[in-house]
């Protein structure tokens, strides 16, 4: 009896133990142990002698970059739930699958989110900062000192009512908060009745008329700066913007004179349009505690990355079997 030969897998970014275990289990897997981020040529490499890519969200998988793949390549089994780093369309003309791990980062991406809407209306982190910058300085509790704005009550606008910004919603009605959304459709009526959701097909009138705004779009040439100057302009001046999707879907530029000139009260970002570069703009804001930022962080729980891992596995294993993964994204639907 013959045993079939194992599949070569590259993994671009260093993952989780028990994940990474699994993979030399079943696969002929590449490891990246030092967790750096893999450059361009090397990523050439991958791609003209693995079976199997398996990519993370900082891996740019562009046209030139498939293209150059060599014919054993049939499989990118991305380690993401976007995949607006890939470009799948190139991937499909020259014969690849591309596969990616939603619903894994649903509910840590929600709550994240739910921690950012929290966080900035009521200083949590400017809170936090008096105590630790200014050791022994506090001189206690003063019935106008520290004050912030009060959620329950308040209306919510999501922009994007798919898995994550169903799920925010959930948790923003358990807060008290009025729940109102934008999306390219309407969710189904049994949702809208859970939560008691306004649909706004116009995203201009529902901007207007909420006080924090939730994003949690895909990044699409569709949705960048979707949130532009001009809407944010929409905005009222006591209202806040939180941002765990990505970076680009705000006009990161237009969101710091916003917040500067007032027309916005602040903003919470878990994202951010350069990224990993930050614009010191948006430190010095956060150094007045105009606004919250994280590094990226909204999905960041061991629990989703084992998660992320077992759907990649079954990905893989599913393809090379010789069927159809179960997450397999097609270029109509991103």
């Amino acid at each position: 009896m013959t045993t079939r030969k194992k599949p070569k897998v590259y993994i671009t970014r260093k993952l989780p133990e028990a994940i990474e275990t699994r993979m030399r289990e079943l696969f002929d897997a590449e490891l990246n142990l030092d967790d750096r981020a893999r450059t361009q040529p090397e990523l050439v490499a991958a791609v003209k002698s693995a079976d199997v890519l398996v990519p993370t969200v900082t891996d740019r998988i562009d046209a030139a970059l498939i293209e150059q793949a060599g014919p054993q390549l049939k499989l990118i089994a991305s380690f993401s739930n976007g995949v607006d780093n890939i470009d799948v369309e190139a991937a499909a003309r020259k014969g690849i699958t591309v596969t990616n791990t939603p619903n894994a980062l649903t509910e840590d991406t929600a709550d994240m989110t739910m921690a950012l809407i929290l966080a900035v209306p009521r200083r949590l982190t400017e809170g936090a900062r008096v105590l630790t910058d200014n050791h022994g300085e506090w001189a206690g509790w003063s019935p106008t000192w520290m004050l912030g704005r009060r959620i329950f009550g308040k209306r919510i606008g999501i922009i994007g009512m798919g898995r994550i910004g169903t799920a925010v919603a959930r948790r923003a009605k358990a807060f008290g908060l009025s729940i109102h959304y934008h999306n390219r459709k309407r969710v189904s009526p049994q949702t809208e009745e859970e939560l008691n959701a306004t649909y706004w097909d116009s995203l201009d009138q529902m901007l207007a008329r909420v006080d924090i705004v939730s994003v949690n779009c895909p990044s699409t040439p569709a949705t960048f700066h979707l949130m532009s100057a001009r809407r944010l302009e929409l905005m009222q001046p006591t209202s806040f913007i939180v941002n765990t999707a990505r970076g680009d879907v705000i006009d990161e530029d237009a969101l710091i004179k916003s917040i500067r000139s007032g027309k916005i009260a602040g903003a919470g970002l878990d994202v951010f349009e350069n990224e990993p570069s930050v614009n010191p703009k948006l430190l010095k804001l956060a150094e007045q505690g105009k606004v919250v930022l994280l590094p990226h962080m909204g999905s960041a729980t061991l629990e989703g990355r084992i998660d992320m891992g077992d759907k990649v596995i079954i990905n893989i294993r599913t393809f090379c079997d010789g069927h159809r993964p179960p997450d397999r994204v097609l270029p109509a639907r991103i």
